[in-house]
């Protein structure tokens, strides 16, 4: 049996993952960081299930090239333990290449609902908002 601070931590880890699959184009595994039926819900789209949110995912973000790569950053994690389901709200920043040299693409903050499952946390609901937005670099035209 684990215990908060365990489960508080494969959380982190959890976002933390989110974060190096996205940015290394592993969309399929990045996909299977969500339950069945989870959504990925931004102003890009939303995604319901590993298949669609991969699908989706494909469609909107580049893959690594020079001038397209980008990294995520979350900070400022607070979680909610509700035994086998938590609350977690978190701060990001994406940092994306451009031709001047690095940039902030967009900060936000995520706000997911995440359980536990046989294989570990995974996320339920993964919702993003763009607070400050400015080029984000993805396969969209304002994007």
């Amino acid at each position: 049996m684990s215990t908060s601070l365990e489960d508080q931590q494969a959380i982190r880890q959890l976002l933390a993952r989110y974060c190096f699959l996205l940015d290394g184009y592993r969309l399929r595994e990045f996909a299977g960081l969500f339950t069945s039926d989870g959504e990925w819900i931004s102003r890009n789209g939303t995604g319901r299930g590993p298949a669609a949110i991969e699908k989706l995912l494909r469609g909107l973000v580049p893959e690594p090239a020079p001038g397209k790569r980008r990294k995520h950053f979350t900070g400022n994690v607070i979680i909610e333990l509700f035994g086998d389901r938590a609350s977690v709200v978190s701060n990001f920043m994406v940092a994306r290449d451009c031709e001047t040299g690095p940039a902030i693409a967009v900060a936000g903050t995520h706000e997911d609902t995440v359980v536990k499952t046989a294989e570990g946390w995974k996320f339920k609901s993964r919702k993003l908002s763009h607070d400050i937005a400015g080029e984000s670099g993805l396969n969209v035209g304002s994007g």
